[in-house]
């Protein structure tokens, strides 16, 4: 089924979507109460898109990142006020290239990215490196990554599930994001682990060194 060339736009200051990885949202906002029924009535597609700042209607879009990804409604919960709990599976990133602001919620045609190939594999020394990294950040939360000892787990969901979970700031996330091959996501990503656990492992060091000088 191919997606469609225009598709509204969910910005969030904080959330960043990948391909296949589920995204519960509340929706309480008349407007996107408005963009989720308007969405479960047609092809089920909201692309998730990351703000720089503070949303600006008619700001001609310069207030988002370049590159989102749609997530299909794959369950929907109305509630008795209007409200609405919605769960997202991120199917596809886009560039969006022309906004509309007519509508309550923003409305944008879109570049799709295309699919990954059906038999993507990590190169194994990749891989073994990805699930060390990942162990080592997590700690003592290893129950939070008992899924990378399933083995049915594929490739391109090993990389985009601990991009979009793992605690690192959301500015690294959206980078990750915009990396178009899923190889050199994996590789940035194992980068992005390494640094952090190095940084963590100094932080006390630092902070004790901060403390003398003031």
């Amino acid at each position: 089924m191919p997606f469609p060339p225009l598709i509204p736009l969910f910005p969030l200051p904080n959330v960043v979507l990948f391909p296949r990885v589920l995204l519960p949202l509340h929706i309480f906002e008349p407007r996107y109460r408005e963009m989720v029924k308007d969405a479960a009535a047609g092809d089920e597609l909201i692309g998730m898109i990351l703000l720089r700042d503070e949303e600006r209607p008619g700001g001609g879009g310069s207030d988002l990142y370049s590159v989102g990804c749609a997530g299909r409604i794959v369950r929907k919960v109305d509630l008795p006020d209007g409200r609405s709990n919605i769960l997202l599976q991120g199917v596809r990133e886009f560039t969006p290239r022309e906004q509309s602001f007519d509508h309550p919620y923003r409305l944008a045609a879109v570049d799709w990215r295309p699919a990954p190939p059906q038999d993507f594999r990590l190169d194994p020394t990749v891989k073994r490196e990805l699930a060390a990294r990942i162990r080592s950040f997590v700690g003592d939360k290893q129950e939070g990554v008992r899924i990378l000892d399933d083995p049915t787990l594929a490739d391109d969901m090993l990389v985009n599930l601990f991009a979009f979970a793992l605690e690192f700031p959301v500015a690294e996330k959206q980078s990750l994001l915009e990396i178009d091959d899923l190889a050199t996501r994996a590789t940035r990503l194992v980068e992005t682990l390494e640094f952090h656990t190095i940084e963590r492992e100094f932080a006390p060091g630092i902070e004790s060194l901060k403390s003398r000088v003031h």
